[in-house]
This record gives structure tokens, sequence and C-alpha cells, in this order.
């Protein structure tokens, strides 16, 4: 499982060091091959490449006919790039992704339990604060949320 939040530099290659609290799990779930992907929250989404491979072969089967499932398959798919960890531990952000979630110098990585998420420092702040803020005690719970206890 991938947990917290991370603070982490982007180079002016567009390489990203991986914290050293992932490191070795990566190289044994997937010998340090990543799949990076692009989110509808303007984020990018990095998946170890067993994870991906799963998710990638549910979305596939889908029938897309359905709009939704099309603009999704066209999305995660379509935008889909392989990066591997190198020696140093870093990988290196293709251009178009970097330039899809604004990534610059300051990134923030977020744990997501079998993915990454990485975000625009600013984005993830402004997100953030947003989520914290919304008012939901009048909103009902979606079916999923429902049976889940804090």
């Amino acid at each position: 499982m991938f947990r917290g939040v991370h603070a982490l530099n982007l180079d002016v290659k567009g390489r990203l060091a991986i914290p050293s609290k992932f490191r070795e799990r990566l190289r044994v779930l997937c010998d340090g091959k990543l799949i990076v992907t692009v989110d509808r929250d303007h984020c990018l989404l990095l998946y170890p490449l067993q994870e991906w491979e799963i998710l990638e072969a549910r979305l596939a089967a889908m029938p897309n006919m359905d709009k939704q499932t099309r603009r999704l398959q066209r999305l995660l798919i379509g935008h889909a790039t392989e990066c591997d960890m190198d020696g140093n531990h870093r990988i290196l952000l293709p251009p178009p992704l970097r330039d899809f979630a604004e990534l610059e110098k300051k990134v923030v990585m977020i744990g997501q339990g079998n993915k990454l998420e990485l975000w625009n420092e600013q984005s993830w702040i402004k997100r953030r604060d947003e989520w914290l803020e919304e008012d939901e005690d009048d909103a009902p719970l979606s079916e999923a949320l429902e049976s889940l206890s804090l």
C-alpha cells in the first residue's frame, strides 16, 4: 500500500526521485517498471506495472459503445506511458503528461493504496483546501460510502 503525502522536486529534465520509503517496494513489485497516465482531476496517476495491467485489462474489456467508457479508455489507456526507475530511483515524466498536470519544479506525491498521484503543488493545495471546506453534511452519501466507518 502506498500512503502519505510527499513534497518532491522535478529536475530540469523532468525527472522525479521516488521517495525512499517506496523504492524497495517498487523494485520488488514491478522491478521499477511503472505506468503513468492522466486523471480527470488534472493530476497524473502512477501505477506499478502489474497493478496497471489489471486495470487496463478491465478497462479494455468494457463495452466501448458506452460513451463514458470510451472516454475513460481514451484518457487512461491512450495516455498510459511506461516509466522505468533508473539507478538513482528517478522516473522521467514525458513532457505531454507534465504539461497536462502543469508539473513544474514543485510536485506533490499522494499515496492512494495501489497507486500514487502526482500533483502540481499549488493545484494540490488549492484542491485539498476546497475539499476540506466543502459542506457535505446535507449531501446524501453514495452507496459505496454508506457502509464505511472511520
